[in-house]
């Protein structure tokens, strides 16, 4: 009978802990979907001006449009794209009507495409984007064919001269060959769905094993091995 009683004190105990821990990931889930329809309602709102002193936390994501006349350089950041394959992320030095120097993300290039002719003056509506892109493994840049692996604005914009600040093109002024990719929230990780899943997968095994065990053993005549 003890052992009977620890068995269940176990499996029980194991189950509810499962259960709590999927339970979380369900409320950490519907916290991420907020927080993501926050994101899109940032992104989609109405364009200002580039703010003077741009915040990467309070300033995230959001609208503005600027005009202006686009440098050289041209950094090429290998991507790839969905239904595209392999691209390159076309970055440039941009000097505002007001004299600033900012970095602009223009959008994306197919592989083996040439590099499009820019207007001289472009009109640009977008997002200020902080993109964390760089970590330990990211290869160092190719500076003499200005090719880049990651979307690494200060170093970037040490390299152009530049404020390290970088506006994602959404739309305006056209240039012909380049795909716009904008800001959106495909790249914010939301696998909470899937965790609580997994924590109530566990729970029912640990559940239905704990069952088996206590049948096992009330079956099991005493004094037998």
């Amino acid at each position: 009978m003890r052992n009977l009683l620890m068995v269940l004190v176990v499996g029980l105990g194991g189950v509810a802990v499962l259960l709590s821990l999927g339970t979380w990931q369900v409320q950490r889930l519907q916290w991420k979907q907020e927080v993501l329809a926050d994101i899109e309602a940032r992104i989609a709102a109405d364009p200002v001006a580039l703010p003077d002193a741009p915040d990467p936390e309070a300033d995230r994501y959001l609208p503005v449009q600027v005009t202006g006349v686009p440098g050289a350089p041209i950094l090429q950041v290998l991507a790839s794209a969905k239904n595209i394959g392999a691209a390159h992320r076309l970055i440039v030095p941009f000097e505002t009507e007001g004299g600033r120097r900012i970095l602009v993300d223009l959008g994306f290039l197919r592989d083996g495409e040439p590099l499009p002719g820019l207007p001289p003056v472009l009109e640009v509506t977008g997002n200020l984007h902080w993109p964390d892109e760089v970590d330990g493994f990211t290869p160092e840049p190719d500076t003499r064919a200005n090719l880049w692996f990651a979307r690494d604005v200060p170093r970037m914009a040490a390299a152009l001269d530049t404020e390290p600040l970088l506006v994602v093109r959404r739309s305006g002024t056209a240039i012909p060959g380049l795909l716009s990719m904008p800001v959106d929230t495909a790249g914010i990780p939301n696998d909470h769905f899937e965790y609580a899943v997994t924590w109530f997968g566990l729970a029912a095994i640990w559940l239905a094993m704990t069952g088996f065990l206590v049948y096992r053993m009330r079956k099991t005549p005493r004094g037998t091995t």
